[in-house]
């Protein structure tokens, strides 16, 4: 494993920073950032969103494990984001290696190096920050001296298109995983490495939640399907678990949320007010992996924000879950922050309200100390058919209701998002987003008298999922995509009337067919990863630097030699019987429910939220050994003592 010594390579990489855009990304020392002795640390991990500091900074996952990490006596962990060509082409040219931000410590020396992926797109940045920091590409090549390199966050649910690159996977929840993880590197260093590198990999192996590619076999059929997945060592099981933390209050992480130097894609505290989601929504991988709902109470939460607004200063606090509306007590979470901050004028926001959820004295709790920006909702689907399709129960006439209330109560600006080439979906189905979004308006200006107001529609092409009931949908391709999304935008800029009050922003149909390569691939998209990375390909989750033509080109060039295609992973059908190739990573769901829940889907049969109905048995809760978690608790957030230490007038009654 790693050198007992690190220097930090600051003093080469201070001279290159005048020649690069934003030199402040990489020079660290964030308020709340940890730097501890190299040598008081015997299990030393480098953390890594394979992004660019300004998004990789606010990712809750990452500041989480730092601090988990950091909070522990012999352990350290340090930061590192990936660098923008400017800087990667002059630390080539100069031999400066990846270093983490906190330290400048070269990446190469630490024990393990974990990427949190929350998309699949960064998988060329993981190539990049490997061959900067001089670790082999490819996890056979790593010897003793090389980290441990370990994969996370959504996207390792089906981490078997970078198989040959990472040593191994952690799928599911980080925080008791990485303290597992720590241990066993702990005891194998100090009985003094035994085995070498396989035997480490083994005992990670050997507890059921560390996935390590090396340990299986993928047997394939002359069509190109997979005939089994099989472990090629004994000891080693035939399925590996996901991590679920139960009883999030026990865990209120960040205490100490890091505040950004350069500007960062949100500048806020966040709280995660719960884990989980059981809407069903059939095209949601999130949803359907981080089952079951855990929420934090009422008075966890408060103490969170408390901590953290005096840990950072910032005047926002985003309450962050999948559907954050849907918390049991989030009217009077919202109420009782909005009272206690009142003074402070701290602002409360949630990322997207669900149409159902909405109501207008929670809009008016999150809006009263900060600024009164739009509301986002999100109806995903064109039309009533298509919501059914995709489980998400919401009728028009609920979106128009919601709608006319905000606007009646003041908000000028609505966002509506949707999603373009969902499974059965018709041109019709898609051409009703703007009836939706004209209805929007013609109801905004008739409750607010004022022909002032804005709509904008927003739309994503759909990307099926692995763990998902879509799993075996067939993708609409890149061409029909655009065609479909071409007719909507000439309806709505068709209409005289209304056609100027609604904003239209799409994506083109070519990054979702890259993501949906790299969502439901398997081992043989490597070598396309890796032609596209060898090709100068970076930043793919960024417009400006993404190249379809670069990925299509390296496809071509890779997979025939397999006999397959793009097509063959992306806009074809999978059946029942096929052998997927997360089939042996278990995310707790049942694979019989899943395919049930995708021939409800073709039938059109919407399905409950379980936290309210009887249990669908999805299989979660009995195989992973946990359950729901949710309130009512009943208790209200009082008001803090004022800060002059005198006790609050005796008129605060709540």
């Amino acid at each position: 494993m790693p050198a007992e010594v690190a220097e930090s390579v600051f003093p080469q990489l201070e001279a290159l920073l005048p020649h690069v855009q934003k030199p402040i990304q990489y020079v660290g020392g964030e308020l709340n950032s940890t730097v501890k002795p190299w040598d008081s640390c015997d299990v030393r991990w480098a953390l890594m969103y394979p992004d660019a500091y300004e998004v990789g900074l606010p990712n809750q996952g990452v500041m989480i494990l730092y601090e988990v990490l950091n909070e522990q006596d012999g352990v350290l962990a340090e930061r590192t984001y990936s660098v923008w060509p400017d800087l990667e082409a002059l630390m080539r040219e100069h031999r400066v290696p990846q270093f983490t931000v906190d330290s400048h410590r070269p990446v190469k020396n630490f024990d393990v190096f974990g990427l949190s992926f929350s998309t699949e797109l960064g998988y060329t940045n993981m190539l990049t920050a490997l061959d900067l920091a001089g670790i082999p590409l490819e996890a056979k090549d790593r010897t003793l001296d090389d980290p441990i390199v370990m994969a996370g966050g959504h996207a390792a649910f089906n981490p078997e298109p970078i198989a040959d690159f990472i040593d191994c996977a952690v799928i599911g929840d980080g925080e008791q995983a990485v303290l597992e993880v720590t241990r066993i590197i702990r005891a194998w260093k100090e009985e003094g490495r035994p085995g070498g590198r396989e035997e480490l990999l083994f005992r990670l192996a050997r507890t059921g939640g560390v996935y390590v590619p090396g340990f299986y076999d993928v047997e394939y059929l002359p069509d190109g399907r997979i005939a089994r997945v099989v472990p090629n060592r004994s000891g080693v099981p035939w399925r590996v678990s996901k991590h679920t933390v139960m009883d999030l209050d026990e865990w209120p992480y960040p205490k100490q949320p890091l505040v950004p130097l350069a500007e960062t894609v949100h500048e806020r505290m966040s709280v995660e007010i719960f884990r989980g989601c059981t809407r069903g929504c059939r095209f949601c991988q999130a949803g359907m992996i981080t089952r079951p709902v855990r929420e934090r109470s009422i008075t966890g939460i408060g103490e969170m924000v408390d901590k953290g607004l005096k840990a950072t200063g910032f005047e926002e606090v985003g309450l962050l879950s999948l559907s954050s509306a849907d918390h049991s007590e989030i009217g009077d979470v919202a109420k009782g922050l909005a009272d206690r901050y009142e003074e402070d004028k701290i602002g409360l926001s949630l990322p997207s309200t669900r149409v159902d959820a909405f109501n207008i004295d929670l809009a008016n709790e999150l809006t009263r100390n900060g600024r009164r920006s739009g509301l986002t909702f999100a109806p995903e689907g064109g039309s009533e058919r298509i919501r059914k399709v995709i489980n998400k129960m919401v009728s028009e006439d609920d979106l128009i209701r919601t709608v006319a209330t905000a606007y009646g109560n003041g908000w000028r600006q609505v966002k509506l998002y949707f999603m373009c080439g969902l499974p059965t979906e018709t041109d019709d189905d898609v051409l009703q987003i703007a009836d939706m979004a004209t209805r929007v308006i013609a109801k905004g200006r008739e409750v607010s008298g004022s022909n002032d107001i804005r709509c904008t529609v927003s739309i994503g092409g759909f990307v099926p999922k692995p763990h998902t009931p879509f799993q075996w949908a067939p993708q609409l391709s890149a061409e029909e995509t655009d065609e479909r999304l071409g007719k909507l935008r000439d309806k709505i800029r068709g209409d005289k009337k209304y056609g100027r009050s609604i904003g239209f922003r799409y994506h083109d149909g070519k990054p979702g067919i890259v993501e949906g390569l790299l969502s439901r691939g398997d081992r043989r998209i490597g070598a396309v990863i890796r032609a596209v990375y060898e090709d100068g390909g970076r930043f793919d989750g960024w417009r400006e630097h993404f190249s379809y033509d670069r990925w299509m080109t390296c496809a071509e060039k890779t997979l025939p030699s397999f006999g397959v295609d793009v097509d063959w992973y992306t806009t074809r059908e999978r059946t029942y019987e096929e052998v997927l190739p997360w089939d042996h990573l278990d995310s707790g769901l049942d694979k019989d429910w899943l395919w049930e829940d995708w021939q409800d889907a073709l039938d059109e049969t919407e399905v409950e939220d379980c936290r309210w109905t009887p249990c669908f048995d999805c299989g979660v809760c009995p195989q992973m050994d946990t359950s729901i978690q949710i309130g009512p608790t009943g208790k209200k957030l009082l008001p803090l003592t004022v800060k002059n230490g005198a006790p609050a007038p005796s008129g605060h009654v709540h």
